[in-house]
């Protein structure tokens, strides 16, 4: 009970906190996650509904507005309660990454059911969101209208991106807070094997051919889904990387180089990706050790 209550305080105060620095709502997630994997989803969904009344509280006492405590609810610790059961219960890693990428997809067909034009919507929305920079940018203004509407046509799939990530960041981080206390190295082991099926990988690249190879709508929302299963391959392909690095004697240099390098610079996530795709079928990790400590 006492253990319950500590989760639900931490969910629910950093959920709030979430509000001014987005990164947190990671740790806030991975709470729910890790007493859902520790102890089963139903003191996990305990654990849920008591730091969403307990945001509620807290937004409506600090922020006179507890409606995104029901936001968060819904976008963050209902997914990674589901992703938790399916790992808790079906041990695997790659299981509750497909599940994640199918919430994802799920969500991307979801909103062009119900919005129009989808595109049109997404460059409202970023035309209002650029008109102060328009006001002090030396780039000109046509450029940066091309670029708008380009972006609008995949945002919903960037933010549908957006959101997986943080969901399986959230899995991962409360996985390895179990690993830590319960089972030393197993974090290590589980991820840096992480692989995905045959089946899988083949629906992936059918979604690639279908928005290389189709036009319209079917296009573009093949194209936003593309972008969801791409990030996924890009978390297999750094374990790849990893793995293969941390076999080298440089080890120690390599590997911080390798993780300061993809956010310095995203394109590395390109090639990370496509290392991930090949996996499928070159298993290149066939003749590393697994290790183990984390």
């Amino acid at each position: 009970m006492r253990g319950r209550g500590q989760a639900m305080f931490v969910a629910a105060s950093l959920a709030l906190l979430s509000l001014l620095m987005p990164p947190i709502s990671i740790v806030s997630s991975a709470t729910v996650a890790l007493v859902t994997l520790r102890r089963g989803g139903y003191e996990g969904l305990l654990v849920l509904l008591s730091a969403t009344l307990a945001a509620a509280l807290l937004g409506f006492v600090v922020l006179s507005d507890f409606q995104f405590a029901l936001g968060y609810a819904l976008i963050l610790w209902l997914p990674v309660w589901l992703l938790s059961i399916v790992l808790r219960e079906g041990r695997h890693l790659s299981l509750a990454f497909e599940i994640a990428s199918i919430i994802g997809a799920l969500a991307v067909i979801g909103f062009y059911l119900m919005v129009q034009d989808p595109a049109l919507y997404w460059q409202a929305v970023l035309n209002i969101m650029i008109q102060p920079m328009l006001q002090v940018s030396e780039v000109p203004v046509e450029q940066i209208e091309q670029t708008v509407v380009m972006m609008s046509r995949y945002m919903t799939g960037i933010l549908a991106t957006g959101s997986v990530t943080g969901l399986l960041l959230g899995l991962l981080l409360a996985r390895w807070w179990q690993a830590k206390l319960y089972n030393p190295g197993g974090f290590s082991a589980e991820y840096l094997s992480l692989r995905m099926s045959l089946r899988f990988t083949i629906v992936t690249l059918i979604t690639f051919l279908v928005a290389l190879l189709s036009s319209g709508i079917f296009s573009e929302v093949a194209w936003n889904i593309g972008i969801i299963l791409f990030m996924l391959y890009a978390f297999i392909g750094t374990a790849i990387a990893h793995a293969l690095l941390a076999n080298t004697k440089a080890k120690r240099f390599l590997l911080p180089i390798f993780y300061i390098s993809i956010f310095i610079v995203p394109h590395i996530v390109i090639p990370v990706a496509i290392i991930g795709i090949s996996d499928t079928w070159l298993n290149l990790r066939k003749n590393i050790t697994p290790p183990s400590s984390t």
